[in-house]
């Protein structure tokens, strides 16, 4: 009779273990199949392009600014669009430029437009001489929805100038990758760079139209000023889905796995570990010469997007996160702070773990992460201590959501 028993509990364990693979594969299935039916802003060209007639535009570009296969650019001057000027973010207007190398102003061959760099030696913000010849501005990004990726810092510059000049800024959505949960501590004022500009957690949760709304809204401009802002927004997109970008946002966001490992991984930009930087898995995998030697390894080597990687023609031992299916990170709904913990354990908790010139804590927008590190918390223990300023923020982001939410 037990044994009876035991075979028709196996059998329903195994039915109902059955049903939920089955509810896991079709929910995947369809947010993938919804993003592929999304509309982004720039599509929507009936919206937008009669208010660009007759006017001298300034476009704020780079490689992903596109309809298609076609580039947005080519596209408006064919429809013959009066684009004057191109400004270019981090990586430049092709996209090819390295991590936080300074990006100068040039002629962009293709088109004979002068690109003006928003990520310059000099230049963060359009000035005043640049924009005299300028009637309205056109943004298309796509970002990843990190505080710490300079799209939405560059953003900020571009609403404040256009608000002190009176130009108008058109502004043409695109969903946000990682834009299915929030978390992360709320930037600390007194860690204010172009890594962290805004009181928002890591992971913001918002595309770049609302995030822009939002900082309209809660006056982050320079002596408050607006900017008189249009949003072009998607169709058919809700923050319940995960959008599959067509085109890397930056050189070392190869693929889907990358943008979705990259809120949590690039802590390790502000450590003496490695992310990959110099290999064909940017951001998919981490480690150190000094990890032990039994790990994974790697060799950064200089490379297309790095060419002066961290540990360069060093072998490094690691983990590799390439493992990680993307479904399971399809699923993230929180930082992991758990491989910085582990790392910083792995290096003997050394003193020079965090580099000194304080960008862990930039990144993080606090110097609270690193203390509680040093200090042996773990990563549940770190979450739960900015659980409370989340919650507020939260209730702010809701004020300036366009599509609907996750929650």
């Amino acid at each position: 009779m037990l044994t009876i028993y035991k075979h028709q509990h196996f059998q329903e364990y195994f039915i109902l273990t059955k049903y939920l693979l089955l509810f896991f594969f079709l929910n995947t299935f369809n947010a993938i199949c919804q993003s592929e039916s999304i509309i982004v802003g720039a599509e929507r060209t009936s919206l937008y392009f009669q208010q660009l007639k007759g006017k001298r535009i300034g476009f704020v570009a780079n490689q992903t600014s596109k309809i298609k296969n076609d580039h947005l650019v080519d596209i408006l001057l064919n429809e013959g669009v009066n684009i004057v000027k191109v400004f270019s973010p981090e990586h430049g207007f092709r996209g090819n430029a390295d991590a936080g190398a300074k990006v100068r102003d040039e002629i962009d061959l293709q088109t004979g437009l002068p690109i003006y760099s928003l990520y310059g030696k000099s230049r963060r913000k359009p000035s005043k001489e640049v924009l005299k010849d300028i009637d309205l501005i056109l943004f298309d990004l796509q970002d990843v929805g990190v505080r710490f990726y300079t799209y939405i810092s560059s953003m900020h510059y571009v609403m404040e100038a256009c608000a002190e000049n009176s130009i108008p800024l058109i502004l043409l959505d695109r969903p946000n990758p990682n834009g299915f949960y929030v978390d992360g501590p709320i930037l600390n004022p007194k860690f204010k760079s172009f890594v962290g500009m805004h009181k928002v957690p890591v992971v913001h949760g918002m595309t770049i139209g609302e995030y822009a709304k939002m900082i309209n809204g809660e006056s982050w401009l320079k002596d408050s000023v607006k900017c008189s802002l249009e949003v072009i927004p998607c169709l058919n997109y809700t923050h319940l889905m995960k959008y599959n970008l067509p085109i890397p946002p930056s050189p070392n966001l190869p693929n889907m796995r990358s943008v979705y490992l990259y809120p949590s991984l690039c802590f390790f930009e502000g450590t003496n570990v490695s992310i990959g930087r110099g290999t064909d898995s940017p951001f998919q995998l981490y480690g150190a010469p000094y990890f032990d030697s039994k790990l994974f390894k790697f060799t950064p080597k200089s490379s297309y997007g790095s060419k002066y990687p961290k540990y360069k023609e060093i072998e490094c031992f690691g983990k590799d996160l390439r493992t990680l299916s993307l479904d399971s990170l399809r699923n993230i709904s929180a930082l992991n702070f758990d491989w910085l913990v582990k790392s910083f354990k792995m290096s003997n908790e050394a003193l020079d773990f965090f580099n000194k010139n304080d960008f862990f804590n930039l990144l993080a927008g606090t110097d609270k992460i690193m203390n509680l590190i040093k200090g042996g918390a773990n990563g549940f223990q770190i979450r739960e201590t900015y659980q409370k300023e989340l919650e507020k923020f939260k209730l702010i982001r809701k004020k300036y959501l366009i599509y609907d939410d996750f929650e």
